[in-house]
């Protein structure tokens, strides 16, 4: 019988989606087959017992690192979303420190993901994202040496976008903010956004740019997160550059989830077709963004990463607890596989983040 055959579906499944008992023997079971000559994309690299070290590096940071506090998760609730479809995951201090050390990863910078705080009531977001980001601060006061965070704005409303910005950079020691990439389909390099991207210039500030749904109808049967995310990001970052925001801003660090979406494997198609991106400057404008490796890394996405983005503008994210300890170990079991030199894999797990988040230096991670 073949590995492929001998397989169990649905405990795979379980697996990948859920944190359960099942998570060690399916994963070894996905690790036999990733070894076998069945297997399209082998990864060489097994899963520890016990999900003992994600593979990765000493000092890790991860920079696409996810916390969903009470006060955010309840609001949401009470919105009525997330009502079908995939549940919140489930989040706590304690279960994300335990994360931190059973993957071997000496921080990380937590943001709130997708849908945001704009439900499309200014004065509601603002309340919301000022009580996110206090309670999240809280987190990073509790556990400075493990983590730090990206506050979370209110975009649209520019205004109060700025107003939570300046607070939460001179009151709470924000180390960035998090935008979604677009909401209700108005995206970041938008010329209403500009007040914005001035002030955050400014404070030479990191913005990690997290997709969100696409406007318009979904397609039935495909989830946001499986192919929306990875337009809406692009989306973003093209306008970004095709804008000028990244020339008007150049103290901007700009970090993209998911590997910049599909922002490397078309890069060229995104400078060379008409109506396309200024095919001198263009290149060079696409790669003033970081990217991260959350839920990217694999033996057919890396190389077109890897060519497409400078050494020191990749980093290494896990998606916790979105992604549970068993996909997050399978991608980061990709990423430690995959050739490269110790310069290269040491930059992307820790000596970039630390150039984007200087104060791990002096936590020692």
């Amino acid at each position: 019988m073949r590995i492929r055959d001998a397989l169990d579906p649905l405990l795979i499944e379980d697996a990948l989606w859920h944190s359960s008992s099942a998570d060690i023997a399916a994963m070894r079971q996905i690790t036999l087959y990733s070894r076998s000559a069945d297997c399209p994309y082998p990864a060489t690299a097994s899963l520890p017992t016990e999900l003992e070290g994600l593979m990765t590096v000493a000092g890790t940071i991860d920079t696409h690192h996810h916390v969903l506090p009470p006060v955010w998760t309840d609001w949401l609730h009470s919105h009525q979303l997330f009502t079908s479809g995939p549940a919140l995951p489930t989040w706590s201090p304690e279960r994300a420190i335990s994360f931190l050390d059973d993957s071997e990863t000496a921080a990380a910078v937590v943001s709130v993901s997708a849908p945001g705080v704009h439900l499309g009531d200014d004065a509601e977001a603002r309340r919301m994202a000022r009580a996110v980001n206090e309670t999240v601060a809280e987190l990073v006061k509790d556990r400075p040496d493990r983590f730090g965070f990206l506050a979370t704005l209110t975009l649209p409303d520019v205004d109060g976008a700025i107003a939570e910005a300046e607070y939460a950079f001179d009151h709470l020691g924000a180390d960035g903010v998090v935008l979604i990439a677009s909401v209700r389909g108005q995206y970041l390099g938008d010329p209403a956004f500009e007040p914005l991207m001035a002030e955050l210039n400014k404070r030479a500030a990191v913005i990690f740019v997290h997709p969100g749904p696409l406007a318009g109808s979904r397609v039935p049967g495909l989830p946001d997160f499986l192919a929306d995310f990875l337009l809406d990001t692009t989306r973003a970052a093209l306008l970004m550059a095709r804008n000028g925001v990244l020339d008007r801003y150049p103290q901007l660090r700009i970090l993209l989830s998911h590997g910049g979406g599909f922002l490397p494997y078309a890069a060229e198609r995104f400078t060379a077709l008409p109506y396309a991106l200024d095919p001198v400057n263009g290149p060079g404008q696409l790669r003033k963004f970081y990217l991260d490796t959350a839920l990217t890394a694999s033996p057919l996405a890396l190389p077109s990463l890897l060519a497409f983005a400078d050494p020191d503008h990749i980093t290494y994210g896990s998606d916790f607890p979105y992604a549970d300890p068993a996909l997050a170990a399978h991608f980061a079991a990709n990423l430690q596989s995959y050739p490269l030199d110790d310069t290269t894999r040491h930059a992307i797990h820790t000596d970039n983040a630390l150039d984007l988040f200087p104060r791990f230096a002096t936590q020692g991670p």
